[in-house]
């Protein structure tokens, strides 16, 4: 039987998707890309906000008209949007055949059968625990850079958010499997891991008693074959002095935070549910760039959040000049169902939420330039990801950029290069959010290799 699978979402849901693909490849499933010859249409939903809910509404009703045009026998929905609402999806969508929950993806070949039985199953287990997956994962991001999800949930309930409701409580997984996995992704070419949960930084606090993040760090730093580490989603008043130290010491730890703030007026941060003030997001980004003077520093915010006024949204512009971070996104304020702050008082409309938003990402635009301009001269590792015939460049990441949502560096060279491969290049150039680098020749490479051990 044929399988297209679709995954919408996040990189968290991603490594879902590919624990789903990599159990149905190991039981005799064929995957294919063409709606038209699946026999099985499989869709891991979003809906962290209401753009990702409309994608992941759209993509089923697309979806199931292939069980008329094509040959779907089976369309199946799993992910947040058939934990949050499952009885919806069943009710008014009654192409769909089985719905399946985030703490249930290895349920995914019960759930085909149980439809290849006339049933209309819908799995949900308890939002406790990790389920057991010994299957291999199958790899969609080409192959040289990979999610590691060390833990599931959340325990921090922001006012504006579903998540905890959808992924359960904060639950660790347990470092043996991480460093298991980590060691067979290694094996499969991986040179790049990349940690993601809900909040990596409070990694092992529910196993252990206390965190952990710099013992799991030292243990994947051990691993032959991998290169760098990132670390993403650090809630910033959780960062601690030896997670600290584990990246100032040890080599493969990219200089790299994602640090989430959400806002930077105490008031607004208080009715966000935030555990920081202003002066503690400046303290810790203080610190950080002290202990590590390199580290770039990603960040989000929301816009519009109920009662921010005009002069509490300069306050962040004003914050954003002021910390300067190297990388930076914005959302507007989605209204949850559900959570706290959808009662709040003081809804803003849409156009105004909007219309902040674009001005930080045009505040932002400045910073960045200014910024990359700044790194002009210096010479970086650079992961190289591909090549670009139009533009006669290989394309690549600096440790200050994560796939898919940071910048790139452009190199243009004689040479050949593979993807996969590390080089070192000095940067010569600065767009907005890009870098254009020159190749190193071979013998300079080989004596900054030696100089740096």
């Amino acid at each position: 039987m044929k399988i297209l699978f679709i995954s919408l979402g996040c990189d968290k849901n991603l490594v879902d998707s590919e624990r789903m693909l990599g159990k149905l490849a190991g039981h005799g499933y064929e995957m294919t890309d063409d709606e038209t010859e699946a026999d099985i249409i499989i869709i891991n939903t979003c809906c962290f906000i209401d753009s990702a809910k409309e994608e992941s509404i759209q993509t089923i009703l697309d979806m199931a008209r292939y069980k008329t045009e094509g040959r779907c026998t089976a369309l199946i929905v799993t992910g947040c949007m058939a934990e949050r609402y499952r009885q919806e999806v069943l009710d008014e969508i009654p192409e769909v055949d089985a719905i399946i929950g985030t703490n249930s993806y290895n349920k995914i070949e019960d759930a085909i059968l149980q439809v290849g039985n006339g049933i209309r199953p819908s799995i949900l287990e308890p939002l406790n625990g990790i389920p057991e997956d010994a299957d291999k994962r199958i790899m969609t991001t080409g192959g040289f850079y990979e999610y590691l999800k060390i833990a599931e949930g959340c325990d921090k309930h922001c006012t504006y958010c579903a998540i905890p409701g959808m992924r359960g409580p904060y639950r660790s997984v347990p470092m043996e499997d991480l460093i298991r996995e980590a060691r067979q992704l290694a094996e499969d070419g991986v040179r790049e891991l990349i940690l993601v949960a809900q909040e990596t930084t409070r990694y092992g606090i529910d196993l252990y008693g206390k965190k952990s993040l710099h013992i799991l760090l030292e243990k994947l730093s051990e691993i032959d074959g991998i290169r760098w580490i990132r670390i993403l989603y650090c809630y910033p008043e959780e960062i601690y002095p030896e997670m600290i130290q584990a990246m100032k010491t040890l080599p493969k730890v990219c200089h790299y935070l994602d640090l989430p703030i959400q806002h930077s007026n105490d008031e607004i941060l208080k009715r966000m549910g935030r555990r920081t003030s202003h002066d503690d997001l400046v303290r810790i980004i203080e610190n950080l760039r002290r202990e590590i003077p390199d580290i770039a520093l990603r960040t989000t915010l929301i816009t519009g959040f109920p009662g921010e006024t005009e002069e509490q949204h300069e306050e962040v512009c004003d914050f954003i000049r002021e910390m300067k971070f190297d990388r930076l996104g914005v959302f507007t304020y989605s209204q949850e169902e559900g959570t706290p702050a959808a009662s709040f008082d003081g809804q803003i409309d849409e156009e105004i939420r909007k219309d902040r938003q674009d001005r930080l990402l045009t505040l932002q635009q400045e910073v960045s330039k200014q910024r990359n301009e700044n790194m002009i001269g210096r010479t970086l590792d650079v992961f190289i990801e591909g090549y670009m015939s139009d533009e006669n460049a290989y394309v690549g990441r600096t440790y200050a950029d994560t796939p898919n949502i940071d910048g790139l560096i452009f190199i243009q060279t004689p040479e050949t290069l593979n993807t996969g491969d590390f080089v070192k290049a000095t940067v010569t150039g600065a767009l907005e959010y890009d870098l254009i680098g020159e190749l190193i020749d071979e013998d300079t490479m080989d004596l900054l290799s030696k100089s740096e051990g």
